[in-house]
């Protein structure tokens, strides 16, 4: 569960929060009660390759569908 911390809380007390980040927290950062922003631990790079390839694999298994042609305007159209 994210922990909320106020815009002014986040700018005072960064390295803080970041240390904590580093350990696995995170947070979402609100204005005026309403959540802005979320700090998160960034994914390490192969976990983020990871789930591209099993995502890309997943796509590639599934059919082409076939909706005829159409149209810029119909592409478009609300």
């Amino acid at each position: 569960m994210d922990k909320a911390v106020s815009a002014v809380e986040a700018n005072r007390h960064f390295s803080k929060i970041l240390r904590s980040v580093r350990e696995g927290e995170s947070y979402v950062v609100t204005a005026h009660g309403k959540p802005i922003a979320r700090i998160i631990p960034a994914v390490p790079d192969e976990e983020r390759a990871e789930a591209k390839r099993r995502l890309l694999d997943r796509l590639a298994a599934q059919p082409v569908m076939d909706i005829g042609p159409w149209t810029r305007d119909e592409l478009y159209d609300e």
